[in-house]
């Protein structure tokens, strides 16, 4: 893993090409995107290979994982380098502001970091003891589904505290090298042009967490009405605090399970999901999946964005594989290898399209007008 994470970050030390009909104002914004995504991914390898480092040393497991071939970094590189530029290209389309590239919680950051290496012995001890359901005593677990009383990730209390709730975002750039956000940004120009038309849209994105991706709709959507639910309460007092420091109409937040949408059928415009569905056993998902068909008005549109799957990405095979090893992932096997697209259109949604971004994949369904 730790040559996969230096390929990575390689990345960005290329030169900046700069065509001609770009202005200076134009090259030095990128240019300064660009240094502000290498010294995120330099963080994360950092951050990732000394925590490596110490826990074979202080705990060491036995989690095995495959080595990935030198031609499949080779690719992650290349697959990154694009989504990267697609990002930075969306945003010079008019797609979102170009601060939504540049934002970055850094007041959480500086707060909350040293709080990652203290809960990083905490998951080192979890790992080693193969404890997945592990909560504090404090925390209520009445009500909810079985299968979200787990420490995905082995992180401290799963989603039910709010000290996991404060670490989330962090621990999950560092995952992802700083990434995260370019991923999740995929899914505003389908959705806005699926808005093409809408004054006023009502917009719902499920699985809210801590209202990242509810950010940066109100950045692309300013004038939409948005709409987040989650199970956690934790989550959405983290999503309320982040959210009402953006300008603009403050979204509307609800403790509600997927599987039973609290809305009236037809309701929405679009519903939006990111990084849910990998965490959901089979039945859930189809169940989520007709909720979002149930609330959509006729024309309507649906935008999931998770993790890639084995049949379109069979060279990340192996990756996919060490994922669930290195990270309580229990449902993400089957998910992996899950027809979302049949999913989709078993619930009546048509127009069914796919797209992957490095290692994320996106469908883009329609229920019909």
């Amino acid at each position: 893993m730790h040559s996969f994470f230096v390929t990575i970050v390689h990345i960005f030390t290329k030169t900046l090409v700069v065509p001609p009909t770009q202005s200076m104002s134009d090259t030095l914004t990128k240019l300064a995107y660009q240094t502000f995504q290498q010294s995120k991914s330099y963080f994360g390898l950092a951050h990732k290979t000394l925590s490596a480092q110490v826990m074979n040393f202080v705990s060491p497991t036995n989690t095995k994982t495959e080595p990935l071939p030198t031609e499949t970094l080779l690719l992650l590189q290349k697959r990154l380098n694009k989504l990267i530029e697609q990002d930075w290209q969306d945003s010079e389309k008019g797609v979102y502001p170009s601060e939504l590239l540049f934002d970055n919680p850094w007041e959480d950051f500086f707060r909350y970091y040293p709080m990652v290496w203290i809960d990083v012995t905490q998951i080192w001890e979890r790992i080693r003891e193969k404890r997945y359901q592990d909560f504090s005593p404090a925390i209520k677990t009445d009500g909810y589904p079985k299968y979200y009383l787990q420490n995905f990730h082995y992180q401290t209390d799963g989603y039910l505290s709010d000290r996991s709730a404060n670490l989330y975002d962090l621990q999950v750039e560092i995952l992802f090298n700083g990434s995260a956000d370019a991923m999740r940004r995929r899914i505003l120009e389908p959705l806005k042009e699926g808005l093409e038309g809408k004054t006023q849209p009502r917009v719902l994105d499920i699985a809210c967490g801590t209202g990242r991706t509810l950010k940066m709709l109100r950045g692309a959507l300013p004038n939409a009405s948005l709409y987040g639910i989650d199970l956690s309460p934790a989550y959405l007092r983290k999503a309320n605090q982040s959210l009402s420091e953006v300008r603009g109409e403050l979204p509307q937040l609800l403790q509600a399970n997927a599987e039973e949408l609290p809305y009236l059928d037809g309701y929405f415009q679009a519903v939006s999901n990111v990084f849910t569905f990998h965490e959901l056993p089979p039945e859930a998902r189809q169940r989520v999946i007709e909720q979002c068909y149930r609330v959509l008005e006729p024309g309507g549109v649906f935008v999931i964005c998770d993790s890639i799957q084995e049949a379109d990405s069979p060279e990340f095979a192996p990756m996919m594989r060490n994922f669930p090893a290195m990270f309580h992932e229990p449902y993400y096997r089957n998910y992996t290898t899950d027809n979302l697209v049949e999913r989709l259109e078993e619930a009546g949604f048509v127009s069914v399209e796919t797209e992957v971004h490095f290692v994320s994949k996106y469908w883009v369904a329609r229920k019909p007008a």
